[in-house]
């Protein structure tokens, strides 16, 4: 049985901080008022001359050498972004240029907000399981302080910018590895979750330049999180005859504190076994998992034959799990 298999992970993070005290002083806020209700003290912010790509080839850099696979090696990139370097071509691209991977190998992106990484994971198993390629770098990238309206404090204090990736490739053993995958959507949510302008429906111009912002229903957000990243949990759970005991580590999009408190309850699985770097990094959308993942390993939380659970919502609405043997 051939299974995939994460083998290296990596991440990139820019250089400059923005604390909730930093806040404080552009908007009406605080550091409790964020913190008591996100669980988020700080946030990175990337530099203007950089873009997407280059945080997402740092990234993949990093998973490559982690994997011990060389990028010219790599056959397929997978790139999860709502804020690539620009319409097209795809960021994956200019990460395929700037990485050195193999020319005429396959390169992407996909939009599924902060579900976009797990959605890439899905379809690199397939690819992996189909032998269509071999080695696949999957990259989860935002540089969400380009689309956030600074002035709107129910939405600014909750993003920061990074990327994470993994390598995936296959195990001929087929015990370790990706076990299942869950894909979901519902497109009647999409009006609490989006940005207005900016592509064909509604350009942007010079009069409709605030609905380029990032837009939220914070309260609605909060409760379809909850139940679709739970019941998608359950489900990878359920797909392998799994229960939440057998569970190591949950690896959840790091959105909102509150929120992974609310699927902790729901799927019965304590908080201490939730990975958590939220108050580090803010919401990163599609580098969240893969970032979380990257730190977990570093700090030496996993252990070879762990079950792994990872889960997110974004909007779309677009949510996703995934279940893993370390």
């Amino acid at each position: 049985m051939i299974r995939s298999r994460i083998v290296g992970t990596g991440r990139a993070v820019p250089a400059k901080k923005l604390t909730n005290d930093d806040l404080s002083k552009m908007v009406d806020t605080s550091d409790s008022w964020i913190f008591e209700r996100t669980g988020i003290r700080e946030r990175h912010i990337l530099e203007p001359s950089l873009a997407a790509s280059d945080l997402a080839t740092e990234a993949g850099e990093k998973a490559c050498r982690a994997a011990g696979i060389a990028p010219a090696d790599v056959d397929c990139i997978i790139v999860g972004t709502v804020t690539g370097d620009c319409p097209f071509p795809a960021t994956a691209t200019f990460v395929q240029k700037k990485l050195g991977a193999r020319s005429g190998g396959c390169a992407f992106d996909l939009s599924a907000a902060c579900a976009g990484f797990l959605y890439g994971v899905s379809i690199a198993d397939s690819f992996i399981k189909t032998k269509q390629f071999k080695n696949v770098l999957i990259i989860g990238v935002e540089v969400l302080s380009r689309i956030v309206d600074w002035t709107d404090r129910s939405t600014c204090v909750l993003f920061g910018d990074g990327a994470g990736a993994v390598l995936m490739t296959a195990d001929s053993g087929g015990v370790r590895g990706l076990l299942s995958t869950h894909l979901f959507a519902d497109g009647t949510q999409t009006d609490i979750l989006l940005q207005h302008a900016g592509g064909s429906r509604e350009p942007l111009t010079a009069d409709n330049a605030k609905r380029f912002f990032v837009h939220m229903n914070g309260r609605e957000v909060y409760k379809h999180a909850v139940r679709n990243m739970a019941a998608s949990a359950r489900t990878a759970l359920e797909a392998n005859g799994l229960t939440p005991a057998d569970v190591a580590w949950v690896i959840g999009h790091q959105a909102n504190l509150r929120i992974l408190e609310g699927v902790s309850e729901r799927v019965g699985i304590p908080m201490d076994r939730f990975f958590l770097n939220v108050d580090r990094y803010g919401n990163t959308s599609s580098a969240s998992v893969p970032t979380a993942l990257d730190e977990a390993i570093e700090q030496k939380k996993l252990r070879e034959g762990d079950i792994l659970v990872f889960t997110a919502l974004g909007g779309g609405l677009a949510w996703a799990s995934a279940a893993v043997r370390w």
